[in-house]
């Protein structure tokens, strides 16, 4: 489901039966979301025109995903 603290604050724990996932961590505050927001929006913006898709549905179609299976965030550790 989620980390081990946001199964804790938002479903009141751990049954037995699940287990939690990922890590939490804590971020210094970076900005506003409307900056962030901006950024990813650009970023998309940028994807859209190198593959040259007018919507976002047509990423799929003009990309190729690759699966990537070990990819650790050293930045956490």
């Amino acid at each position: 489901m989620s980390s081990e603290p946001a199964m804790n604050k938002y479903v009141g724990g751990i049954t037995n039966y699940k287990v939690s996932e990922g890590k939490a961590v804590e971020v210094t505050f970076r900005g506003h979301l409307d900056d962030t927001v901006i950024d990813i929006l650009g970023g998309l913006r940028s994807t859209c025109i190198c593959v040259n898709a007018s919507k976002l549905k047509e990423l799929t179609k003009r990309t190729t995903y690759i699966r990537v299976q070990e990819q650790e965030n050293q930045i956490y550790n």
